[in-house]
């Protein structure tokens, strides 16, 4: 469905037109795309920005609660450029381990009806860009969870069903099984070089009995929260009475990559970490970060970084979700053109999307790969990635890799019982690599 954008909603008509030019280009690059089969986490509709999904208080944890922990939720928080308060909705799908979904009613996995109402919002304050900011936290009294798994919330407008505004992933899990995973830097192809391994023990003896752990079981690693070079096994390495192991096998050594790269935009009277020059170009501030440069073939400098993750902070706000502006963000990588694949910007900032928003455009004039986003005021990691031409996992040719780099791995274990019509998500660990 065509995106409808109301000009009476331009406060003032002069100050908003840029900002109103922006997401409607960005409408039209969008147009066409069919949402039906995607079960990624994103936002689909250009004036919706700033999505997050955290447990609630730990935005470090995984966003896994725990089944039947009255006290344990996730929070889905984003916002939408408007002047104007949305009457929205959402849904839950439940999902099999690689997040597609497996088809169950309702009634299987939620006491009470699949639908909620998004009523927690706020208007943004004393700002350029005027926005409402929307907060979802599951599960609630209206939807309440009652199976493990995997876990596809999305959200709509109530007069349009079938049009997905956005979706968030998160996870339930039953916890029965004991996860341990430990990363080294001494693999099966190298050693202190440019990869890491892991070694996984799952330990089953509270999960009831798993009939078959050579078949019932999969196990999801993902690296830093990208999804493009995540992990599924299906088979273990042995099995030892209920203690099941994953050790010593090819695709649990990982590229090592490099720390992510950090920038700071908190104020806008003055530049921020990573921030070269701060200017008002009505109507809206910019943000132009320094240029960046490969890393690959430097060396490793370590930086405590918070793995690819963003955090909204305005300085001298005491409610940065509706005081923090929008600032339009100006990206730069200065390096010769990379002729067989493309190049993106990585992290939660761009939902690890390859996708129009994240893609950097080469310009030759400037000899640099270039792209701008219109970002709420904050802290934010990103690196690039190199995505060759038919391909879907992003290589670290510009980035490096390194083996010091830390790293952070989530282990997901799923069981499906032999009979059984889903996944049952019975496991989840986090482990960084060198600490």
């Amino acid at each position: 469905m065509p995106w409808r954008f109301s000009t009476d909603s331009l406060r003032p008509m002069a100050g908003r037109l840029s900002v109103f030019l922006l997401l409607l280009a960005a409408a039209l690059a969008s147009a066409g795309q069919d949402l039906s089969a995607d079960t990624s986490q994103g936002i689909f509709h250009p004036a919706f920005r700033s999505l997050r999904v955290t447990l609630a208080g730990d935005e470090f944890a995984p966003p896994v609660v725990a089944l039947r922990d009255g006290d344990s939720r996730i929070e889905i928080s984003f916002d939408e450029i408007s002047d104007e308060r949305r009457f929205m909705r959402y849904e839950l799908v439940h999902c099999d381990a690689r997040w597609r979904p497996e088809g169950l009613v309702a009634s299987e996995f939620l006491d009470g009806f699949n639908e909620g109402i998004v009523e927690d919002y706020d208007f943004s304050r004393a700002t350029l860009v005027h926005y409402v900011h929307y907060t979802i936290t599951v599960p609630n009294g209206d939807v309440r969870i009652t199976q493990p798994g995997n876990y596809l919330l999305r959200v709509y407008d109530e007069s349009d069903p079938d049009e997905t505004l956005l979706q968030a992933r998160f996870g339930v899990a039953d916890f029965s099984a004991g996860v341990v995973a430990t990363v080294s830097s001494k693999t099966d192809i190298d050693t202190n070089r440019s990869h890491q391994q892991l070694e996984i023990a799952l330990d089953l003896s509270r999960t009831g009995g798993v009939a078959d752990p050579y078949n019932d079981l999969t196990v999801v690693i993902s690296q830093n929260g990208r999804t493009d070079n995540e992990v599924v096994l299906t088979t273990p390495q042995r099995v030892v009475g209920s203690r099941v192991f994953y050790s010593h096998m090819r695709p649990l050594i990982f590229p090592a990559g490099n720390e992510y790269r950090r920038f700071e935009t908190v104020s806008t009277t003055y530049p921020g970490m990573g921030v070269a020059e701060v200017r008002y170009d009505a109507p809206v501030y910019n943000m132009q970060l320094y240029t960046d440069e490969p890393r690959a073939n430097g060396k490793y400098l370590y930086d405590s970084t918070q793995h690819g993750r963003f955090f909204i902070r305005e300085w001298s706000s005491d409610n940065s979700d509706t005081e923090a502006d929008y600032v339009m963000t100006h990206f730069s990588l200065a390096m010769p053109e990379m002729t067989g694949g493309d190049v993106f910007i990585d992290g939660d900032l761009t939902q690890r999307r390859f996708d129009t928003s994240s893609h950097m455009v080469y310009n030759q004039a400037t000899g640099a790969y270039e792209q701008s986003m219109l970002l709420k005021q904050g802290a934010y990691n990103y690196q690039y990635l190199y995505l060759p031409f038919g391909a879907t996992r992003g290589e670290n040719s510009i980035e490096g890799n390194y083996y010091e780099t830390v790293n952070e791995y989530t282990v997901r274990v799923y069981h499906r019982p032999r009979g059984s019509r889903f996944d049952r998500l019975i496991g989840v660990a986090l482990v960084k690599s060198g600490v």
